[in-house]
């Protein structure tokens, strides 16, 4: 696949990843405001973006492969790393493997599969059943306005995605992780973040308050301020 990124800066190298259906550009004010100290590069994951679409349904690993061949086509490593969400998931693979990057803050990280009740399992059953006899009709019927409005091969993928639990991978971990949380955030409640600032050994957890899931975007001082202060430290 062709690479979609933006490089901008100079110095120590500072990779961000994007969350879900998402893109580069959603980094675009923290991409002017950090290339000041450093040599910024914010990819577009596969099927979002700019970048090409998937022809096949991938899976958070899928993604961290493809990420760890784009930054060796790049010629990035061991830099920083800013990470929103869906690319949370694919920083943790990554890190599980090994200490691709320096210092990592993840912000509305996502990677905990929540406990699930009765009515959800109802759904899914209800779901599998009808797809047997009306695929059409499951499809057009089950599922967010947003799923559904997903080309097929992204569907499939995104349930990949969200059924992985990550929290064996982040026990994995161990470069410096800040968890960078909004306190408000819906997406990724701070019961979720905890979990996984748990699993890394030696993580620490920041919430911001008044913030939601784009903690970066509803108060970009208190969260550059953070993020600073833990890239600088020796």
């Amino acid at each position: 696949m062709r690479l979609s990124y933006i490089r901008r800066g100079e110095g120590k190298d500072l990779v961000m990843l994007h969350g879900y259906l998402a893109s580069k550009e959603t980094f675009a004010a923290e991409i002017a405001y950090f290339s000041r100290q450093f040599c910024v590069t914010a990819l577009d994951f596969p099927g979002m973006g700019g970048a090409d679409a998937l022809t096949e349904p991938y899976s958070v690993q899928d993604y961290a492969d493809w990420t760890r061949e784009a930054l060796g086509e790049l010629g990035l490593t061991f830099p920083h790393l800013l990470a929103h969400s869906f690319g949370c998931r694919v920083a943790i693979k990554l890190l599980a493997a090994e200490p691709l990057f320096d210092r990592c803050v993840l912000t509305g990280c996502a990677g905990v599969v929540p406990r699930r009740g009765l009515g959800y399992h109802v759904r899914v059953k209800t779901y599998r059943a009808v797809r047997k006899l009306f695929p059409d009709f499951a499809e057009r019927h089950f599922g967010s306005k947003d799923y559904r409005a997903l080309p097929p091969v992204m569907r499939e993928s995104f349930k990949k995605i969200v059924n992985e639990d990550l929290r064996e991978d982040a026990a994995r971990i161990t470069r410096p992780v800040l968890f960078l949380n909004g306190r408000e955030d819906r997406e990724t409640p701070t019961s979720s973040v905890e979990i996984l600032h748990r699993a890394v050994k030696g993580s620490r957890m920041c919430l911001l308050e008044g913030c939601g899931h784009f903690a970066f975007l509803d108060d970009p001082s208190a969260f550059r301020l953070a993020a600073e202060e833990f890239y600088h430290e020796l």
